[in-house]
């Protein structure tokens, strides 16, 4: 709804109708504005760079950009705060000394993210590496925040070409007791179908018993993590079709591929999950036969997630349905006056009056509070020069 009003209707129907409104604010990561599409770049050697894969102007005029940053090693930049950052509106900046806008980790913040775990699970893994993998999974689970949400999927010998061993679930407990029924005895390996059918499980509604998406704890992020040696047999998708599906991918899903394997002959097919990685802004991790890297690595991809930035600024422009421009830009190191900048657009739309939705925004007023009347978040123009003194008006 672009513009809300309770003219002609019943309290019964408000009601009903502001309980939709809620289920679609409250669940961004898959409808609303979407940042602006583009293609994902690596940083250049010695440099960095930024991907804004959210925007979301559910509360406007407050806008809130979730972006992650990256150096050369697909590494996130560390310890960003409001002076690092650009915020431009039109072609206009933002005076960071007027203090409308601010820069939080999603660690600081209650928005819950998603991860799919593909688990491997033919015959050629069986044995360490696949105890190694489930091990490794286990570990991410123990470690992610209780507001966080995880789904396992197993690569099997079923019609599908896997079975789902657990919806998307909070409770690590939960998880851990379907993970342990998992079996590598599987004949055959369609591994583009399973990560296919991992990416569908990123855009689905949570199933899990103890997900309650609410106000605070909504979904903003969806990543994979994938284990196995890159062999594929019998997918209906190839990997060329896949590769195009994640491409299309209006928020990008980031594949982070652990590839392994103690049979020589499979390691030809790493390059596999190395494709669909650096495709995905994911990241590529060749282990080859070592297996004892495993735990580290879910480490680091669970800290890659979570070093996200949310920049949440307030808008001055009028309510008029509209999409609009902006930038924002990276500073880094602080002070260095180099900034990255990455495009993307907002919508000035009127905010339901719901009563949840008025008290996250009266928050939000509080830690950005409006400028006076005729001030704006901009830089100020020099006052133009008058007169030299003592000269003599004509």
């Amino acid at each position: 709804m672009r513009n809300s009003n309770k003219r002609g209707l019943t309290p019964k129907v408000w009601m009903a109708w502001s309980a939709i409104l809620a289920i679609l604010i409250f669940t961004p990561f898959f409808f609303g504005p979407q940042a602006g599409a583009g293609g994902v770049g690596g940083a250049a050697p010695g440099g960095y760079g930024l991907k804004i894969y959210r925007v979301s102007s559910d509360l406007y005029p407050f806008v809130q950009v979730y972006f992650r940053t990256f150096d050369q090693r697909m590494q996130p930049l560390v310890n960003l705060n409001y002076m690092n950052i650009g915020i431009m509106v039109k072609g206009k900046s933002y005076d960071p000394r007027k203090l409308q806008y601010t820069v939080q980790s999603m660690r600081q913040r209650q928005e819950a993210t998603r991860t799919v775990f593909v688990l491997d699970a033919s015959g050629s893994m069986k044995g360490a590496p696949f105890m190694a993998a489930v091990r490794a999974a286990g570990r991410f689970i123990d470690t992610k925040r209780p507001q966080d949400e995880v789904a396992v999927l197993a690569i099997r010998d079923t019609p599908e070409g896997y079975d789902i061993v657990s919806q998307f679930e909070r409770d690590p407990v939960t998880i851990a007791h379907r993970m342990a029924d998992v079996q590598a005895n599987g004949t055959k390996t369609r591994l583009y179908d399973s990560i296919g059918a991992a990416l569908q499980m990123c855009g689905m509604a949570a199933q899990g018993s103890d997900v309650a998406p609410g106000p605070s704890n909504y979904i903003v992020s969806c990543s994979i993590v994938v284990f196995s040696d890159g062999f594929d047999e019998g997918s209906a998708l190839s990997r060329e079709e896949l590769n195009a599906r994640i491409t299309r991918l209006d928020i990008p899903i980031p594949v982070y591929s652990l590839a392994y394997s103690h049979i020589p002959k499979y390691k030809d097919y790493f390059k596999n999950l190395e494709s669909i990685s650096k495709n995905s802004f994911g990241i590529y991790y060749l282990l080859g036969d070592t297996v004892d890297r495993m735990q580290a690595i879910v480490e680091e991809i669970l800290n890659i997630i979570l070093s996200d930035y949310v920049a949440t600024f307030r808008s001055y422009l009028e309510v008029d349905g509209e999409d609009h421009n902006f930038k924002l830009g990276v500073e880094y190191p602080s002070g260095s006056g180099k900034y990255t900048y990455e495009s993307s657009r907002f919508e000035a739309i009127e905010v339901p009056p719901a009563p949840a939705l008025q008290a996250i925004m009266a928050q939000l007023g509080q830690s950005i509070p409006a400028l006076p009347a005729g001030q704006l978040p901009y830089f100020d123009k020099p006052a133009a020069a008058g007169p030299p003194a003592g000269a003599i008006a004509e």
